[in-house]
């Protein structure tokens, strides 16, 4: 079990790239988070075994139709034992 902090940037805001997030990792059984962020970007933290968070990190490289993707970067980041897989509104 992993946990990865996931920055994606691009045309990735009003392109459904959220909800079609959680859909991918309700699928791929990834827990964890999505929301988008005041610099256009959306931000994911997901937790999950090697070849799912690996299958997140594939469709977070193109993303729903509509989106534009021009970088995805991340990093490794400590558990936190995440019950399911969310959209957020905005991180308080």
């Amino acid at each position: 079990m992993k946990h990865l902090n996931i920055t994606v940037k691009g045309k990735v805001q009003g392109v459904y790239y959220r909800a079609t997030t959680k859909a991918v990792a309700d699928h791929l059984g990834v827990k964890g988070f999505v929301v988008n962020q005041p610099d256009g970007s959306v931000y994911i933290e997901a937790e999950g075994d090697a070849f799912s968070l690996e299958s997140l990190l594939e469709y977070c490289e193109g993303g729903p139709d509509k989106a534009e993707v021009e970088s995805v970067t991340y990093e490794e980041g400590e558990l936190r034992d995440f019950i399911n897989f969310v959209v957020v509104k905005k991180i308080r």
